[in-house]
């Protein structure tokens, strides 16, 4: 299979130093020799490729941008590197990646006790255990604040009632980061895989993301010890920091897909021949397509990099990940419908990956905060005036 050529119309890379060029370049070989071979059997059969685990945790996918316990501590442009090399391949590739990382380990190093850390966090960074995210509920996706899964004292301990849906890896994880309302506001626990009252089940009959194990969670009168709890969070600002972490992974994940479904229809027109034998790309409303295409990755890779500065330097504010998760979802989903268009009846086949980005991205534009959500969160960040009522 040959090498991913990049695309780069901008010269971009000239905005990377060695190390992050060369972070890329491992992801990039890893995802043209290892995920391209397998991903499209694993969408069909709707399987997570669980054989690529092991070597995303010995290259430091998980927790790349994270320090200590194993991590390897990149900074947050090298991590946005891998994301986009990985949704390259697929989105369900890169979303394990991100829940692994900005989703558990996160908030386990953020706000997990010593103890918690040190059982969990070495397991999740090699990928010898896996785990999940449980906020989205069944009624309340959109609006975390509303949640009803609860969290009551029980002795020494607690006592979970409630049922989690959407919820990525669930049937795999080893561990969740459930989150549920206490007495004093929205908490979040460590669950173990086989606590009595704790069972997962798999969402059958996706259209979308089927190389991704996506489960529902229950949670019935799920006794856990008082260390369960993580101690640092209280209230919403714990789960929506984690969000912010892995939007800001997914505006540079898009990127890949987009770049995918580019080269991919580019090639295709310029060898594709119809009229006088001649290619389609010489066609004027081919090149339209293919200039809008590369203007927007252009400007979605400018915004994507901005981030990554401004987010090492400890500056990347919540609104700002809105802007970049809305912009480039966008960017790309319109990408992959224009890569269908130009390829005519061979983009819908599997011969070709166009169809399922184009179908993955549908769920990528939604999920960790739809495209609606993320306008009124720029809104208000330029108005000061909140608008989501």
């Amino acid at each position: 299979m040959a090498r991913f050529p990049g695309v780069d119309y901008m010269l971009i890379d000239s905005q990377f130093n060695e190390e992050e060029l060369l972070v890329r370049q491992t992801a990039r070989h890893f995802v043209d020799d290892c995920v391209m071979p397998v991903v499209r059997d694993s969408f069909n059969n709707g399987k997570f490729p669980s054989e690529l685990i092991p070597e995303m945790g010995r290259l430091g996918f998980f927790g790349a941008n994270l320090e200590g316990y194993g991590c390897v501590g990149m900074s947050n442009v090298e991590y946005g590197l891998i994301m986009q090399e990985l949704e390259r391949g697929d989105s369900g590739v890169r979303s394990f990646v991100s829940v692994q990382g900005a989703l558990v380990m996160y908030p386990l190093l953020t706000y997990g006790s010593d103890e918690q850390k040190e059982r969990w966090l070495p397991r999740l960074q090699t990928g010898s255990a896996i785990g999940c995210f449980g906020l989205t509920e069944p009624m309340f996706g959109s609006n975390p604040a509303g949640m009803k899964t609860t969290a009551q004292r029980d002795g020494s301990g607690w006592v979970l009632n409630g049922e989690k849906t959407w919820i990525t890896n669930g049937t795999m994880a080893d561990v969740a980061i459930v989150w549920a309302r206490a007495e004093d506001g929205i908490r979040g626990f460590v669950v173990e895989k086989g606590t009595a009252g704790f069972t997962a089940s798999d969402i059958h009959g996706k259209l979308s993301m089927r190389a991704s194990v996506t489960s529902s969670l229950s949670l019935s009168d799920c006794r856990l010890p008082k260390s369960a709890m993580l101690p640092g969070a209280k209230g919403l600002k714990g789960p929506l920091a984690c969000l912010s972490q892995a939007r800001y992974g997914i505006g540079w994940g898009v990127i890949g897909a987009a770049m995918d479904c580019y080269e991919t229809a580019r090639s295709y027109s310029v060898l594709r021949k119809q009229f006088d034998d001649r290619p389609i790309a010489s066609h004027q409303l081919v090149q339209e397509k293919l200039a809008w295409m590369i203007t927007e990755i252009t400007k979605a890779q400018l915004l994507a990099l901005q981030a990554g500065r401004l987010k090492d330097q400890g500056r990347l504010d919540p609104a700002h990940v809105s802007m970049l998760k809305r912009n480039n979802a966008w960017m790309a989903l319109e990408c992959a419908r224009l890569s269908r268009d130009l390829m005519g009846a061979n983009g819908i086949i599997d011969d070709y990956p166009i169809m399922r980005h184009l179908c993955n991205l549908e769920t990528v534009k939604t999920y960790e905060g739809t495209d609606h959500i993320h306008t009124l969160v720029i809104g208000e960040r330029v108005t000061g005036v909140s608008a989501y009522m």
